[in-house]
């Protein structure tokens, strides 16, 4: 979340900011203002009636000692009524911090100025483009036809069992999706992070951390009797390693990857866009994670960019990367690169990735910090997709389709054990 100090320092420009993402409740910056000034007012009436009440607590033990038993009575009498405003101005206080708590959670990252105007993702901006050596025909399947032909998926085998968007991965089809986790994985440890393993649960505090709450909360899987949440992504569990955390600058950068099944309800998702593999309620990721100073995190955030595009040329897949803009951005992001792959089959651009630098807005909520030259500062921190399965593995079976069957890229020859899916 946004600091108080950085929104009443830059009013004008957290109000340019929320414009530019088309916010729609501006008013409450002048809210979150009022409050704080209200806060700042209960807490020095308060430190001023218990600096009092110290001050005669001090008075009553000299007034007894001199025997001055009737003006030790008196001072007693006026304890007392300063302790029920104190405990009134205790109250008005926490009140107050909780409101503004509130409002501040409401608040979504102010947009870097690279960020381009714009109210959805026909705003967005193609920043980059590359093209495989692929020769699809007209006559080229869809993913959700092959893998019913290869006996790959089983998408209604999913539904028995759960419900619509929980697909049944088999044979070729599960060891090709173990194959992609491994790889990515391997390819991120190769580039400097390190693997962790993290729980697929979370609490409220963790999904409060990284921003998925309040702002995601009706897309997340709940479970009540716990009060957990299933992840949406290991980007939850992951930075909120370090909640409540102070670094030494020493310690950074911090570079992280891990893999997990993300579970997200896709409320209001339907028609032709969420079939087969395009949009599921649960799938597999493979995610990188960064904390950095704030004078190197646009620099990590190109090498993310870079990591993920060696990683997509070496699958052979035609893929473009679009700056996000403002009416697109995510609630916490301050700047965001989607990578698409092209779907020649099903002629259309399927995302399998996001790289987000959120700046010091988690790091904020988390009380993510690290020391410098003996001040304590927020770090940045950034995640992305490295990558998401589902659309990864269906980009392979289209866009690798031949009349003999699949060919499997040779980077992931050695993790499938075959060549050829037929």
């Amino acid at each position: 979340m946004l600091q108080v100090a950085f929104i009443k320092d830059n009013k004008e420009k957290v109000l340019a900011g929320l414009k530019k993402r088309n916010f729609s409740k501006l008013e409450l910056i002048n809210e979150i203002i009022s409050l704080d000034e209200s806060r700042k007012k209960i807490q020095f009436d308060l430190d001023s009636r218990l600096a009092e009440m110290n001050k005669l607590s001090k008075e009553i033990g000299v007034l007894m000692k001199d025997g001055k038993k009737e003006e030790a009575e008196k001072a007693k009498s006026q304890t007392l009524s300063l302790k029920e405003s104190i405990k009134k101005l205790q109250q008005n206080l926490s009140e107050t911090e909780e409101k503004l708590i509130v409002a501040l959670y409401e608040v979504p990252n102010i947009p870097n100025d690279l960020v381009p105007a714009g109210t959805n993702e026909n705003d967005n901006l193609e920043v980059f483009k590359y093209t495989a050596n692929e020769n699809i025909d007209t006559t080229a399947l869809p993913h959700w036809d092959l893998a019913k032909k290869y006996d790959l998926i089983d998408f209604e085998l999913g539904v028995k069992i759960t419900g619509a968007g929980f697909p049944v991965y088999k044979g070729k089809g599960a060891r090709l999706q173990r194959s992609l986790v491994q790889y990515f994985l391997d390819k991120n440890s190769e580039a400097g992070y390190r693997e962790i393993v993290p729980p697929f649960v979370v609490n409220e505090a963790s999904g409060y951390g990284t921003g998925q709450l309040p702002d995601k909360e009706g897309q997340m899987y709940y479970i009540n009797e716990d009060q957990l949440y299933l992840i949406p992504t290991s980007e939850v569990p992951v930075t909120n390693i370090y909640r409540d955390v102070l670094l030494d600058e020493n310690h950074l950068p911090i570079k992280l990857t891990a893999y997990s099944p993300c579970f997200r309800r896709e409320a209001g998702s339907y028609g032709k866009d969420v079939r087969g593999l395009n949009r599921l309620h649960q799938f597999e990721k493979v995610e990188i994670v960064r904390i950095e100073k704030s004078d190197n995190s646009y620099q990590a955030l190109q090498e993310m960019v870079d990591h993920i595009k060696s990683l997509l040329e070496s699958l052979q897949l035609t893929y473009r990367i679009l700056r996000l803009c403002g009416g697109d951005l995510g609630f916490t992001s301050a700047i965001t690169y989607d990578f698409e792959v092209w779907s020649a089959a099903q002629q259309r651009w399927l995302e399998v990735s996001s790289v987000s630098n959120f700046e010091t807005f988690q790091a904020n909520r988390l009380k993510l910090r690290y020391k410098s030259e003996g001040k304590n500062q927020l770090c940045h921190t950034l995640n992305g997709s490295s990558l998401a399965l589902p659309r990864v593995l269906a980009a392979l079976l289209e866009n690798h389709q031949t009349a003999d069957g699949i060919k499997i890229p040779k980077v992931l020859v050695p993790y499938t054990g075959f060549e050829l899916i037929n």
